[in-house]
């Protein structure tokens, strides 16, 4: 493959809704064994929300006492996510696409939306809300051609996306998923790889 084709194939917008795998090659302990869930890709720069982690041991339960939300459904057991480094103090909410806001909600493809508004969450509590919903608080973000550069040296894979690893709760268990359902072992990677 030549140079050109080459940059044509890891520069071309639009994985928007696909999953990004953080490979050993990523170098950013931040996004360590990460699986990104990418709510918007063009040629100005992605966004998106880590689908792995969780912020310590804050429930669901805590975030709408701190918010004064009432929860009219048990919610125990469910965590807040750690969305990623980028305005850690904000939440955004990825939900399945039974469930919007005519100006508040982005749909990203139709399966899964994000929503950044209280409202959510208030459905949510009142059990009015999507039937699949991952509270997160920050987000993953990149400039015009960065992650692009972080495909092409082997940072992230990407794959399509599913309900188990975006909105299952065995946090532990996603990035391998993930992995498993491009074909690949995770024992057998290594932070250093070529491109072909």
């Amino acid at each position: 493959m030549d140079d050109e084709a080459e940059d044509a194939d890891a520069g071309e917008p639009g994985l928007s809704g696909k999953l990004l795998i953080a490979m050993p090659a990523m170098g950013d302990p931040r996004f360590e064994k990460t699986v990104v869930y990418l709510c918007a890709h063009s040629e100005d720069g992605a966004l998106g929300i880590v689908v792995n982690r969780r912020v310590g041991n804050v429930s669901r339960e805590d975030l709408f006492r701190q918010l004064e939300i009432e929860c009219a459904q048990e919610t125990s057991g469910e965590h807040v996510h750690y969305g990623g480094p980028v305005e850690t103090g904000r939440g955004f909410v990825l939900h399945s696409a039974d469930w919007g806001l005519p100006e508040a909600t982005l749909e990203v493809d139709d399966e899964i939306s994000m929503t950044a508004t209280i409202d959510v969450l208030k459905a949510i509590a009142a059990g009015d809300g999507p039937r699949l919903s991952m509270i997160a608080l920050g987000y993953a973000g990149w400039g015009g051609g960065q992650l692009e550069g972080e495909l092409r040296r082997n940072g992230w894979l990407t794959c399509d996306a599913d309900e188990e690893i975006v909105f299952g709760h065995n946090d532990g268990a996603k990035w391998r998923s993930a992995l498993t359902k491009l074909g690949i072992d995770p024992a057998l990677l290594s932070a250093s790889g070529g491109s072909a």
